[in-house]
């Protein structure tokens, strides 16, 4: 889970939002420790091509933190 609290330019589309910001957080730890990263990637990428966006706009942040601390996480 990745939990954002940004507000971006309407007119901008969310899938570029959301693929800009998975290229960042993917290049940036393998341009210093490029060796240990790739022993934790999923077939060479740090992040599968799916993404679930939502919003809980007006949700008390307690309630946003509950309701990701009561996900299930994935199995291998």
């Amino acid at each position: 889970h990745v939990h954002l609290p940004v507000h971006y330019p309407p007119n901008m589309q969310l899938s570029k939002l959301v693929n800009s910001l998975k290229g960042v957080s993917s290049r940036r730890p393998r341009q210093e420790y490029d060796s240990h990263v790739r022993r934790y990637l999923w077939g060479g990428h740090s992040w599968s091509g799916s993404y679930f966006a939502g919003s809980c706009d007006g949700a008390p942040l307690a309630v946003v933190r509950q309701y990701v601390d009561n996900q299930q996480r994935p199995t291998s």
